[in-house]
């Protein structure tokens, strides 16, 4: 049986799936495979969670003490906002496989990303122990064509393990990190602010990719 992968049931939770793949969906969903049953099931949740967390509104007690307890923090500072917004450009887990190939392997993932005026490579594979991500990508500058240098990236498989490295004269970084399944990056914006991107479930291997 071949299963869907996390983007797929991410999209289906958001209703942006496609209408012909999203009663696909829903007839494999009907068939009994119970793992995409529990990995939809799993969104949902966290769908639900985000909801529960954007209606909240803490009491203007609450929020008078964590302002006195962070009077003296670097966090209070000014500090100016990215002038720009996360554009994901290309995913190559969003590309089909041509028909009749299957994955006997877990694919690398590429991604593309616009931020500001900093276009932001990304490859995402897995080491052969299985147990490492190795993560590379570039920085380049739009408005001023060439390499971002010296910038600093941080990597974390949000699960208490953090790297940092930096980019070279060619705007390029690599670096390996524990693989616990979920991965999130943060580097610099065009306008200076850092930016994350959040990748859950980052090859798929949740999703069963591969039959």
């Amino acid at each position: 049986m071949k299963h869907f992968t996390t983007v797929d049931w991410i999209d289906f939770v958001n209703h942006v799936a496609h209408p012909e793949r999203e009663v696909g969906m829903q007839k494999h969903l009907a068939e009994g495979c119970k793992s995409c049953a529990a990995e939809l099931e799993r969104w949902m949740r966290i769908q639900r969670v985000a909801a529960r967390e954007n209606r909240y509104q803490p009491s203007r007690e609450l929020v008078h003490m964590a302002k006195v307890a962070f009077s003296g923090s670097a966090w209070t500072r000014d500090r100016k906002n990215a002038k720009g917004t996360i554009e994901l450009l290309f995913d190559s887990f969003r590309q089909p496989l041509l028909a009749g190939v299957r994955a006997v392997t877990i694919a690398p993932r590429r991604m593309l990303y616009l931020v500001d005026r900093l276009e932001i490579d990304v490859q995402v594979e897995s080491q052969a122990d299985g147990r490492t991500l190795v993560v590379t990508g570039q920085l380049l500058d739009l408005r001023h064509p060439g390499a971002v240098r010296d910038r600093r990236v941080t990597l974390s498989n949000l699960r208490g393990r953090t790297v940092e490295t930096s980019t070279n004269e060619f705007g390029e970084f690599r670096q390996e990190i524990e693989d616990s399944g979920d991965l999130q990056l943060m580097l610099p914006g065009g306008s200076g602010e850092p930016f994350v991107i959040t990748l859950p479930d980052v090859l798929g291997k949740a999703g069963g990719k591969s039959k």
